[in-house]
């Protein structure tokens, strides 16, 4: 057992990733009780963290999983995205079989508009890490053989592009990525698990916040939303996002308007109103304790940048 390890090292995408640009890669692992390094910078076994995003499929055989000072079985079937800084290695191999997907979000442009469109996408690839320890790994995805196999396939298409390295391999990456993507989130809106239907839920109230954010909303119409008690979302809702509903809505609406002020010049009162807001006082000393000025200076600094 090696969960005694007081140090870690960094993975850094620099070791992984051929183009700085184009920060998507695959490594295949085969690990048994010899414990084999698969490839160079293979870390399985060494306690680390990552400047990068990890899907996991566990493809065969299994491990112990010690994950931020928690400890999980995985088993063939199972899948699950480690984002950057969490701190983990594998233990007890069993003929363990995986593979890694490497990413990073931001850098490699994903169409977050429209995966975010999907509530398993949410919950996934956004909640799921974050309940991970406090739901003991029981909201995580798990395939049957059918459903790994049609995984593997795509996963399998995808290292191919990334050895060969054929004119179009990047565009052909992308591709297969987001399609594995849909796949897996598609799939996790079918679990049956609790806790992920708890995330389900709140990832389905997170995407009509954000579908519909100049609504009158209240904090009973989220947590009737996610058939949860009041308290219960609240609490679920902060863990996810690190605010509160409502500041939630309230940034977002910001955002919204900081975008109008740029493109258009409508009235700050006609903007405030539009995404969501009934007074336009109350917005204008929203807008400058977000963004350290009013709206109208806002403007005018972008105005000057044109």
């Amino acid at each position: 057992m090696k969960s005694d390890q007081s140090t870690g090292v960094v993975a850094e995408g620099a070791n992984y990733f051929d183009n700085p640009d184009h920060p998507l890669t695959v490594r295949r692992i085969k690990a048994g009780a010899d414990s084999e390094i698969t490839h160079e910078h293979d870390l399985t076994e060494v306690r680390h963290t990552h400047d990068f995003c990890e899907l996991s499929i566990i493809t065969h055989g299994g491990a112990m999983h010690w994950l931020e000072g928690a400890e999980f079985p995985v088993t063939t079937g199972d899948v699950f995205v480690l984002q950057g800084q969490q701190s983990h290695y594998y233990y007890d191999l069993q003929n363990l079989e995986m593979t890694n997907i490497m990413f990073e979000p931001e850098l490699l442009n994903l169409p977050e508009n429209r995966l975010r469109k999907i509530p398993g996408y949410r919950a996934l690839f956004l909640l799921e890490p974050l309940f991970r320890k406090q739901h003991r790994f029981t909201s995580h995805l798990h395939l049957n053989r059918q459903r790994l196999a049609h995984a593997e396939r795509i996963s399998i298409e995808l290292d191919t592009e990334t050895k060969h390295k054929r004119e179009g391999y990047e565009a052909a990456m992308f591709g297969k990525f987001v399609e594995l993507v849909v796949y897996l989130s598609r799939l996790y809106q079918e679990s049956d698990s609790t806790n992920a239907e708890a995330l389900l839920r709140v990832a389905k109230v997170i995407g009509c916040i954000e579908d519909d954010f100049a609504k009158a909303w209240k904090i009973e119409d989220f947590a009737a939303m996610a058939h949860m008690s009041r308290a219960n979302f609240m609490r679920v809702f902060r863990t996810a996002t690190g605010e509160t509903p409502i500041n939630y809505l309230l940034q977002l609406r910001i955002q919204k308007s900081m975008s109008l002020l740029v493109s258009t010049k409508r009235p700050v009162s006609d903007i405030a109103f539009e995404v969501g807001f009934n007074d336009s006082n109350y917005y204008t000393r929203q807008f400058k304790a977000s963004q350290g000025m009013s709206p109208l200076a806002y403007r005018r600094s972008h105005l000057s940048l044109a």
